[in-house]
């Protein structure tokens, strides 16, 4: 058997109202520090996002998911934030705030492979 890895994710969840704390899940950010890997995986749903709120921001909120997909790739596409290390780029997202597009809770597992685990939790929590 091959050797696993610790991973940490967090849900993306797009939260349209905030007074209203309702949320659909939007996206994961998985972050493997010993294969210094971070990825950010999204999909919007829009019909769940305008039953939440008829008047949302669907370019708005896509633009944003798109913001942090960049931010994890790095290089140019992600700013100043660009250079900074994968652990450095994941724990800024991570960290909590009260806006649109919000992380979740960071939770950790096992893997030898963390873009499929990627994948894995798009598939299971988001798609």
């Amino acid at each position: 058997m091959s050797e696993r890895d610790v991973f940490e994710y967090a849900l993306l969840r797009v939260v349209p109202r905030v007074e209203r704390g309702e949320q659909i899940n939007a996206g994961v950010v998985v972050y493997c520090r010993a294969q210094s890997y971070v990825t950010a995986l999204t999909h919007l749903d829009e019909a769940r996002l305008l039953a939440l709120d008829p008047d949302a921001d669907v370019v708005g909120v896509r633009a944003l998911l798109d913001a942090v997909e960049r931010h994890c790739a790095g290089g140019d596409g992600a700013g100043q934030a660009g250079a900074d290390d994968a652990g450095r780029r994941y724990r800024w997202l991570v960290a909590p705030r009260s806006t649109v597009v919000q992380p979740g809770p960071v939770h950790t597992g096992l893997t030898t492979d963390p873009a499929a685990e990627a994948e894995r939790l798009l598939d299971l929590l988001v798609r």
